[in-house]
């Protein structure tokens, strides 16, 4: 299985810095245009592109809102992966810097509109998505081990293993975790 998680360390990550600049180039926008769009600080995605930072999930998440991409297409598109057989060891996964969160992208295919990604939260960790990130989205989240909580919007909802949460209009979300033990959920996502 494949991580991606440190550009400039490996080649996963100099492939992810390399999209993201494609991408950005392939819409015709700079470095500021791509700024203003995102939320992420020019000098951010300049490092980011050059492999000199690691991005969190936030950043990723933001940058490929405002390319109007799913988080796992933006990676499949940087890995060259996707397709309709997943088999468990083509896997990728990636490692937010900042939190520990791990990310399995199960299945994600571009001629599909649906995706699966596990997610491993840690014990108190917590990631935040803006609601740009769910304009082109719907998802549910499905826990398997532990307690997660997850604001989306004004709505507080604590899951524990085998409940489900279907997310409503776009709105700011937050997972968090606040037990002493990491928490597992599947994603469900559908794009619109």
């Amino acid at each position: 299985m494949d991580d991606i998680e440190e550009p400039g360390l490996d080649d996963t990550g100099a492939r992810l810095a390399a999209r993201i600049r494609a991408e950005r180039e392939a819409r015709g926008w700079s470095l500021a245009d791509l700024a203003a769009r995102s939320g992420v600080s020019k000098a951010m995605i300049s490092k980011v592109e050059r492999g000199e930072a690691s991005p969190t999930a936030m950043i990723l998440v933001r940058l490929s809102s405002a390319l109007e991409l799913t988080l796992a297409t933006l990676l499949i598109r940087a890995e060259g992966g996707g397709g309709r057989l997943s088999r468990a060891a083509d896997q990728k996964t990636w490692r937010d810097p900042g939190t520990g969160y791990v990310r399995r992208q199960v299945f994600a295919d571009p001629q599909s509109p649906l995706e699966l990604t596990t997610v491993e939260l840690p014990a108190g960790a917590e990631v935040a998505f803006p609601a740009a990130s769910y304009a082109f989205i719907r998802q549910v989240v499905w826990v398997q081990a532990g307690v997660l909580t997850i604001e989306d919007g004004p709505t507080r909802v604590t899951l524990s293993p085998g409940d489900a949460y279907a997310f409503g209009e776009p709105a700011d979300a937050r997972f968090f975790n606040a037990t002493d033990c990491s928490c597992a959920y599947v994603v469900a996502l559908s794009r619109r």
